[in-house]
């Protein structure tokens, strides 16, 4: 089971979600932006590295919020959540075709990917995982 993190990061009480790229796996379902754990990485260094990759962000990664194990066809996963907080640089998409702000009501209503399915149900109801 391969380990992906995965960042919730708040801004004025709305919430960044990612669509996937055309092409990608999961082409068009919404995520919370993170990535694949390389070799001797911690899950906070692999967060803060994809953030930078995907978005040529600077964040501080928070608190541990939760995990959600899905076995997709093509790879079974766990899903590492944490917080973060973005601190510095403009939102590119590098491997995204869209971001958007939203609010934890409104999360529901994104095609989410299997594996956030249950981060956008708790973080809706206004809890952690």
């Amino acid at each position: 089971m391969k380990q992906v993190t995965a960042a919730v990061i708040e801004k004025d009480g709305l919430i960044l979600i990612a669509q996937r790229r055309q092409g990608d796996a999961l082409a068009g379902k919404w995520e919370f932006p993170g990535g694949k754990l390389e070799p001797g990485e911690t899950p906070e260094a692999c967060l803060a590295r994809e953030l930078m990759e995907e978005f040529g962000v600077k964040t501080r990664i928070g608190a541990f919020i939760c995990s959600s194990k899905f076995e997709y066809k093509h790879l079974p996963i766990e899903l590492l959540v944490y917080r973060a907080e973005h601190l510095s640089g403009e939102f590119t998409l590098n491997d995204h075709d869209r971001i958007e702000w939203v609010t934890r009501a409104d999360l529901a209503s994104y095609d989410f990917s299997s594996a956030d399915i249950p981060v956008v149900k708790l973080l809706a109801a206004g809890g952690g995982c």
